[in-house]
């Protein structure tokens, strides 16, 4: 194969002609067949043949423009999935709300809400924005256990659930063994047996009677 087979034109004395040839060629060439390129542009002009722009230069020049690209279709995969995950939590603890038994165990929501992928902290981000219009005020006034309103106060990192955790430990709690219900003793003592009636003193004093009648009537007998 001679040079111009090599640079895929027929031979000719236009070096013009003869260098976009080998440029041409030189685009689709590997590191061998442009050294043999290169042999051939010198054999058909008699000259070294021109600065070959760099193939790996070319790819690298055309990166900035691929990448970014893949790199944004990733991360809109990964975002619209991260969207789905933070729906289906969302919607876990809603149906878990109309629980009222279950949504008063710490380990349910534990087992909702720190599922992976759901513990990553963008996504727990995102879920508490969805959820805390809603959980934060019921948690406020009461409606879950304090294991509960700890739990999501310390997830969500919302400090005022915190707060009102702690105020509630302080209180101190009435012991209802030293504090029975008014109702419960009055129950108690209505079903206690009513207590039998000492009748010993009547008895003695109706002795004491028989027998002042018997002297009584044992004096006047014997007048």
């Amino acid at each position: 194969m001679n040079c111009w087979d090599l640079l895929g034109i027929e031979p000719t004395s236009d070096r013009q002609r003869i260098e976009q040839a080998y440029q041409q060629q030189l685009k689709f060439a590997s590191s061998d067949e442009a050294v043999s390129l290169e042999q051939a542009f010198r054999e058909a002009t008699g000259a070294a043949a021109p600065t070959a722009p760099d193939i790996d230069a070319k790819t690298t020049s055309h990166a900035p423009e691929t990448q970014p690209e893949q790199e944004s279709e990733q991360s809109q995969e990964l975002d619209a999935y991260s969207a789905q995950v933070a729906r289906e939590v969302v919607i876990q603890i809603k149906a878990l709300l109309n629980d009222s038994i279950r949504a008063e165990n710490v380990n349910v929501w534990k087992a909702i809400l720190c599922e992976p992928p759901a513990d990553q902290p963008a996504l727990r981000a995102d879920i508490a924005r969805r959820l805390e219009s809603q959980l934060r005020p019921m948690a406020k006034n009461g409606v879950f256990p304090a294991s509960v309103t700890a739990f999501l106060g310390d997830w969500f990192e919302w400090p005022s659930l915190r707060e009102a955790t702690s105020k509630n430990e302080k209180k101190p709690q009435p012991d209802e063994r030293n504090y029975p219900e008014p109702e419960m003793m009055s129950g108690e003592q209505d079903e206690q047996p009513p207590q039998s009636v000492n009748f010993w003193p009547a008895v003695i004093g109706w002795i004491i009677g028989l027998v002042i009648l018997t002297s009584l009537f044992g004096g006047m007998g014997g007048g």
